[in-house]
């Protein structure tokens, strides 16, 4: 049966502010990440605290476990920003590590794997491999961005495309659309991160010479 407008409306604005809240901080999030901006980690505790509870009343569990393993690399990733550069100063942009790579599509494979197998078994969970996959994607995308790893803006495009369906199809429109945006956003950090890389090497070439 066709939608009418006025459900869409009405399933957008869901029951209350909780998923609006979420969005607005979560896109805040991910702009002050591509800026370079500390201020993301502490809008990202606020962000992943309330998609623990969007994401669990879809029925998107393994999205809401995510929301966790947020909050924990946050926290991580706050600390090494600002202290994981040589001499426990700030951290710069730089390349991902062969072995990273490496360690990143086998984490993503087994996850996918034996998480989506679980969820599929023994819940209820809507679309559990996919929703598996999202989620290992994420945990690598973001443990990259903790690690300032330039291409973690790649794998977060590659799942960014992936969600974006997922969470129409679960009628969690505006997360959906902010998903959408995150794209863009993806394609803008990268490009500031490279940017700031460069500049980074430019400066320790300039002062190789001086030296």
């Amino acid at each position: 049966m066709t939608q009418t407008l006025y459900e869409f409306w009405t399933a957008a604005a869901g029951p209350g502010p909780l998923e609006w809240i979420a969005v607005l901080t979560g896109f805040a999030c991910v702009w002050l990440a591509a800026r370079e901006s500390l201020w993301n980690f502490p809008v990202a505790l606020v962000s992943c605290a309330l998609y623990i509870v969007v994401y669990y009343r879809a029925g998107l569990y393994s999205d809401s476990l995510l929301q966790i393993m947020f909050i924990v690399l946050s926290l991580y990733g706050w600390y090494e920003w600002l202290y994981g550069g040589r001499s426990k100063t700030e951290l710069p942009v730089s390349r991902t590590r062969r072995w990273e790579w490496l360690a990143t599509l086998a984490f993503v494979g087994a996850f996918t794997a034996g998480f989506g197998y679980y969820l599929s078994t023994r819940t209820d969970a809507a679309l559990p491999h996919w929703d598996s996959f999202t989620t290992a994607g994420s945990l690598a995308a973001q443990f990259l961005l903790m690690r300032k790893r330039l291409e973690n803006w790649w794998l977060w495009i590659v799942v960014d495309l992936i969600y974006v369906p997922i969470l129409w199809y679960k009628q969690l429109y505006p997360t959906s659309v902010l998903y959408a945006l995150y794209l863009g956003l993806a394609v803008y950090g990268y490009w500031e991160w490279h940017r700031s890389m460069r500049k980074e090497q430019a400066a320790q070439a300039q002062s190789g010479l001086s030296a």
